[in-house]
């Protein structure tokens, strides 16, 4: 459970169900479920199958299977000694896993106002699990903002997967990052030119924030 969530979901979507029927070899059973649209699912497999496996294989190979645990039984006080372990076997899907991250990130928001029809679509991966960490946009072509935003670049790729793009109005690009699930977009501007800093736009938020330029790798890996 704990890789689980160090995956960045939420800690409600998940829970524990044990099994009550339970196969011959094994003393018990447990599913990691997931809340889906469509309800709790099965995430991941759990099973102890006691020393059945490596039993058979001792009974059917005539070759011992057995491990000696020099540790000391606290109620004995002698070693262990020799026992076939326990075998504790897990099953993990991925196209689970990717059906999980995907129905919990996908979002259709309505943006509209008074005034304006909007609305946008989004993936809200986890940063850690986001193809694309961050998008860097010079406001302009010209100017020499192109030139910084490619140093900018240049500096990010060797920490984590970077995307560039000119093309649009910054607006436009905005969206086809979110819908990318790309957390952090960079953009340089004019004022970029003057004191080294960049606004930062944060994917599920859509909140702006000028940072400086040394500070964009450490921002971006404290979410990782």
């Amino acid at each position: 459970m704990k890789w689980h969530l160090s995956l960045g979901m939420p800690a409600e979507k998940y829970r524990y169900h044990d099994h009550v029927k339970l196969a011959h070899y094994a003393d018990a059973a447990c599913d990691i479920e997931f809340e889906f649209p469509i309800g709790f699912k099965e995430l991941e497999g759990i099973h102890s199958r006691t020393d059945f496996d490596l039993s058979q294989h001792e009974k059917y190979s005539r070759k011992k299977q057995q491990y000696f645990d020099n540790d000391n039984n606290p109620e004995t006080g002698k070693p262990y000694g020799n026992y076939v372990p326990y075998v504790i076997e897990t099953s993990i899907g991925l196209d689970r896993m990717f059906l999980a991250v995907l129905s919990q990130a996908y979002e259709e928001q309505d943006l509209s106002t008074a005034d304006k029809q909007d609305s946008r679509v989004v993936l809200k991966l986890p940063a850690k699990l986001a193809p694309v960490k961050l998008a860097v946009f010079p406001l302009t072509k010209k100017d020499g903002l192109p030139e910084i935003a490619e140093e900018i670049m240049s500096k990010c790729r060797p920490h984590f997967r970077c995307f560039y793009e000119e093309k649009d109005t910054i607006g436009k690009r905005y969206r086809r990052m979110d819908a990318l699930g790309t957390p952090f977009c960079i953009t340089v501007d004019h004022q970029t030119k003057e004191d080294q800093t960049v606004t930062i736009r944060y994917r599920d938020s859509m909140e702006q924030e000028r940072i400086p330029i040394e500070n964009i790798i450490s921002l971006v890996q404290s979410s990782l």
